[in-house]
């Protein structure tokens, strides 16, 4: 890598892709939804095109098209746009990473294969390393999230050696419950100065003592002002505030828990913030509208520190 890199740490929002009535992806949202995240939510970086995003359910070049969107209307506006590049074919993980470095992307990130699974850390660290050359000079982070992948190879067992494969490689995703192994990425990427950011929203807490330096996830979309009350807490030294915010988080999650998937989400995203997300795309099913009503409630009352 030629250029300087901005550390990624902090608040991520893990961003929603708008769809329209019919299923189109709807751009004209984007710049709102920009607007959103900074005013209201003090979230100023983006990770795009993940699970939250249902990437896996857009076509690449609907893909493009959302992250060239984010770039354009995210300038001089976002800290970072973090594009997810992975897909099934490598060619298409490729292209999507060379599409990101074109628009001005602050840095790409790459889910493992879950059809044709990597056998071992070794076959994934190479089809990490094929994808990154698409894209030399931006940051690359592994995205690890076995639940969703199937792929139960350990995260800290892909970093191991991989700066030797890709020096553009600049940290993890780190969606998983195992905190051995969540804690054995945090201990190797201090020599590295790379990000380790956590993905499991109401499991925060214990990553952060881990040493994680920041988050990425769907209810920092609109809970990313709490959570940074939680993240400034946490740096002061002031564990009592620090467990007590944690604590009524882990309360509202469970308590709206039942099938919390990425469809209920979505809706309660469009009905707490007033951008108009629309329905998933199948095979997910739209979520009740009264459903996600009741949800954003309980969600504007914790928001408001009730």
């Amino acid at each position: 890598m030629s250029r300087s890199v901005k550390k990624l740490t902090g608040l991520v929002a893990a961003t929603f892709t708008p769809l329209t009535a019919e299923g189109e992806i709807n751009l004209s949202v984007i710049g709102p939804y920009i607007d959103y995240l900074i005013e209201k939510q003090n979230v100023k970086s983006v990770f795009i095109n993940g699970t939250t995003g249902e990437g896996f359910s857009l076509t690449v070049d609907e893909r493009k098209q959302l992250a060239a969107a984010w770039c354009q209307h995210g300038k001089a506006k976002l800290e970072q746009v973090i594009v997810h590049v992975g897909c099934m074919s490598i060619k298409d993980s490729q292209e999507l990473a060379r599409h990101a470095a074109s628009i001005g992307a602050d840095g790409i990130a790459v889910i493992s294969p879950s059809y044709f699974k990597p056998i071992n850390a070794d076959a994934l660290r190479l089809y990490l390393k094929e994808v990154s050359t698409y894209a030399p000079d931006l940051p690359m982070y592994y995205y690890h999230i076995p639940g969703m992948t199937g792929v139960a190879l350990d995260a800290a067992d892909v970093l191991n050696g991989i700066e030797r494969m890709i020096p553009s490689f600049q940290g993890v995703k780190y969606t998983g419950t195992d905190l051995r192994d969540l804690g054995q990425c945090v201990c190797y990427s201090q020599s590295h100065n790379w990000s380790v950011m956590f993905g499991i929203d109401e499991q925060l807490l214990g990553a952060l003592v881990l040493g994680v330096h920041g988050a990425v996830g769907s209810t920092y979309n609109y809970l990313g002002c709490r959570v940074n009350q939680m993240l400034a807490a946490f740096d002061n030294g002031n564990h009592m505030q620090t467990r007590a915010l944690q604590e009524v988080y882990f309360y509202h999650y469970y308590l709206c828990s039942a099938g919390f998937d990425v469809s209920v989400n979505k809706q309660v995203m469009s009905e707490v913030s007033g951008l108009a997300m629309g329905p998933p795309r199948l095979p997910l099913l739209q979520c009740p509208v009264s459903k996600a009503q009741a949800i954003a409630q309980k969600i504007k009352d914790f928001s408001q520190g009730h």
